[in-house]
């Protein structure tokens, strides 16, 4: 396993190849990002870009969405793949905010995993990109196998792979 010193010269080379980096999707708020990040299982940024516009320029808040026509969503969604599934959870989770967070994406990645739809990989996203409150590391493929790959776990699962990043890495390079 890589140490803390290891693994803040690994961050430094990235830093000066990606001086600019940033989130891909586009989103206005921390709703907007969530239903980003929802549909972007299995599908690329850049075709969620292109699809979100058509969603939010009806509906763009958990009521709406709520109260939408689950044909209707799927259809605007279908672009971003397993659109019947992804509508059920966006509607799903729209009315769980409503419900139990007053329409309020709330902003603890505990209570984000309880909404249909976001799991773990998906709240740390939310966490550090819609509210500027990284408390852990989304562990997609890429950095499963990255981390593997550069020696900073051997596991195999998500979570397990995460809680050796989190050992290694400071909370300012999340």
């Amino acid at each position: 396993m890589k140490t803390k010193k290891e693994a803040e010269e690994i961050i430094e080379i990235l830093k000066s190849y990606y001086p600019d980096c940033k989130c891909s999707l586009d989103f206005r708020n921390p709703f907007e990002m969530m239903i980003a990040v929802m549909l972007s299982a299995q599908c690329t940024d850049e075709r969620v870009n292109k699809t979100t516009p058509n969603l939010f320029v009806q509906y763009d808040t958990p009521e709406k969405i709520a109260n939408m026509d689950l044909e209707e969503l799927e259809q605007i969604i279908h672009p971003c793949g397993f659109y019947k599934n992804k509508a059920k959870n966006i509607k799903a989770c729209s009315q769980k905010l409503l419900d139990e967070f007053g329409g309020i994406v709330p902003n603890d990645i505990d209570l984000l995993q309880t909404l249909p739809g976001v799991g773990r990989k998906s709240a740390n996203v939310i966490m550090l990109e819609a509210f500027q409150n990284p408390v852990g590391i989304a562990v997609d493929t890429h950095a499963k196998r990255i981390s593997n790959k550069l020696g900073f776990s051997s596991q195999t699962d998500p979570i397990k792979i995460e809680q050796d990043l989190l050992k290694v890495f400071s909370q300012k390079h999340y």
